[in-house]
């Protein structure tokens, strides 16, 4: 039902600077594939294979990761090196990709938002690829979400418990438990300060969306920043009922962070994968 992933890729990497200077931070590498390679496997798990990615200045490297390589694959053809193009060759020949480029960085919304001519009138998924996540009992986390929007047919928001002093780098809710794990969001607030947190359950780079999101988005007014924020848009849904957020099964790694891009590494290191 959900047949196309949106990435948002057009943003600075300022906290990678200067490694971001002309490398996007998607690309950075997790062992030996960047992490724009592990969402796509994840939204490939969860049986999507259109792949819409919100590009900017400086992101060539993305689309020549997911293209052929016809010099590398000549030079290695026949060698022991070629099987390490193995998991990209499958990528590449199981997804179709599109790219489309967002030319001001006015926030996640602005972002998802130019993404419309990629997606058109149907549901999608949403990966933020420097949220890397490790899904349980062999499921990833958009695999998760794509069986529950089977369910319940409306947007819906990954979430996972942050420590109270961290909630003011996120999109925090005020829902209500309606299942194990599963909430019917009645209020977001995009990073607030401490006292004003509704609670400590934050969103997380996992979506999925409605159609009619585009047409909030069009509308709603700039937030924190002077950003048009996912959150307001979502806000707006969730006062109709058309949202849930999900408690996923599995582990995240923060690898927008220089320290949860490290522990990703030795996580994944420590794991025996590459």
């Amino acid at each position: 039902m959900i047949k196309k992933c949106l990435f948002p890729a057009a943003g600075y990497g300022t906290r990678f600077l200067p490694a971001t200077k002309a490398m996007p931070k998607e690309m950075l590498p997790v062992l030996t594939k960047p992490l724009i390679q592990y969402g796509v496997e994840e939204a490939v798990d969860a049986g999507i294979h259109t792949m819409a990615i919100v590009t900017g200045r400086g992101k060539r490297a993305i689309e020549d990761h997911f293209d052929i390589s016809y010099e590398l694959e000549h030079q290695i053809k026949g060698t022991s090196k070629e099987h390490y193009l193995t998991e990209i060759r499958g990528l590449i020949e199981q997804c179709t990709f599109s790219y489309t480029r967002q030319v001001e960085m006015k926030g996640l919304g602005h972002a998802i938002l130019t993404g419309e001519t990629l997606i058109g009138n149907e549901p999608f998924a949403v990966l933020l690829a420097d949220d890397l996540c490790d899904g349980s009992g062999g499921a990833g986390v958009l695999s998760q979400m794509v069986r529950l929007y089977e369910t319940y047919r409306c947007s819906i928001v990954a979430i996972e418990e942050v420590p109270r002093e961290e909630v003011s780098k996120y999109g925090v809710i005020a829902a209500e438990e309606i299942e194990k794990g599963i909430y019917r969001v009645n209020d977001m607030v995009e990073k607030p300060a401490l006292e004003e947190a509704p609670s400590n359950l934050a969103i997380i780079g996992r979506y999925i969306l409605t159609p009619d999101i585009f047409e909030i988005l069009r509308t709603t007014k700039p937030g924190k920043n002077g950003e048009i924020q996912i959150t307001d848009a979502l806000l707006e849904q969730a006062r109709a009922g058309k949202v849930i957020a999900y408690r996923f099964q599995g582990r995240r790694f923060d690898c927008g962070s220089v320290d949860g891009f490290v522990e990703a590494t030795n996580y994944f290191y420590r794991q025996g994968r590459s």
